[in-house]
């Protein structure tokens, strides 16, 4: 880390010519940890003014028990775990698929009926990576949900056409992991 670096002693933009938006589509994705997490960051921001807010999991299932799932639920978060686990562990990749279709379905619902101030797809990028809904659809979505529907997407990968339409992008970058020296996950940390 360098330190040369002195402390700005100007604004780095112009007030005055900034605007405000009725709502954004944010965008989590890279090899990194964090961009789930950041989500969930997002929506205690969103409770504490007192929105709606949805989250739909993709990929995880209800047999999870995460932390950030208890404590979302008992701050009146809409949860909702609608996949069946990582594809590797799947039975049934058909099946796996179709949940992952009908997630989407009932996420494009959530987003178009304008009752949550916002709403997380947490994991969504592997459903469109993977074909199995189609990008352009959910890129469309987000450009024509209600005026005051906020959408944070999340996962690797993200599919161009959702970067192209989104606010904000973010990429987490990995420069150490733990899983790398065969640690796993850890309950209190990473869920």
């Amino acid at each position: 880390m360098s330190t040369d670096a002195a402390p700005q002693e100007e604004r780095p933009y112009d007030l005055s010519a900034m605007k405000t938006a009725s709502s954004l589509v944010l965008v989590n994705t890279g090899d990194g940890k964090g961009k789930s997490t950041a989500a969930f960051g997002t929506i205690l921001r969103a409770v504490s003014q007192s929105w709606p807010v949805a989250v739909v999991q993709f990929l995880k299932s209800g047999d999870w028990n995460t932390g950030e799932e208890k404590v979302c639920r008992e701050l009146g978060v809409h949860w909702f775990s609608a996949g069946d686990g990582f594809t590797w562990d799947s039975n049934d990749l058909d099946e796996s698929r179709a949940m992952a279709v009908a997630a989407w379905e009932f996420s494009a619902q959530l987003i178009a009926g304008g009752e949550y101030r916002l709403v997380v797809l947490d994991e969504v990028s592997y459903a469109m990576t993977w074909d199995w809904i189609d990008a352009a659809e959910v890129a469309s979505a987000l450009e024509s949900r209600p005026e005051r529907v906020s959408v944070i997407l999340t996962g690797r990968d993200m599919a161009d056409e959702v970067i192209e339409v989104a606010d904000t992008v973010t990429e987490m970058v990995k420069v150490k992991h733990a899983f790398d020296s065969q640690i796993l996950a850890k309950k209190g940390l990473d869920y």
